[in-house]
């Protein structure tokens, strides 16, 4: 039981890393590329990048803290 709740929790942790990563990338694309152009009736490209660069930073930190504790105490 104690190895698939550790998976389970360096799954997570793997995942939200990543998407963290991914969210932070693809900000980054929209803020330089797509600066005063409508992204989908959504709004502007650049406030919906340095949104997502925010989200991802958390997320890819998250994701960092969750490792710690899985390794830590599983």
């Amino acid at each position: 039981m104690a190895k698939t709740k550790g998976m389970a929790g360096a799954f997570f942790a793997l995942s939200t890393f990543i998407i963290g990563g991914l969210m932070t990338f693809t900000g980054l694309g929209l803020i330089a590329f797509m600066k005063y152009k409508d992204l989908m009736g959504l709004g502007e490209g650049r406030s919906i990048g340095i949104l997502l660069v925010c989200v991802g930073l958390i997320a890819s930190i998250l994701g960092v803290l969750v490792m710690r504790i899985v390794n830590n105490r599983i």
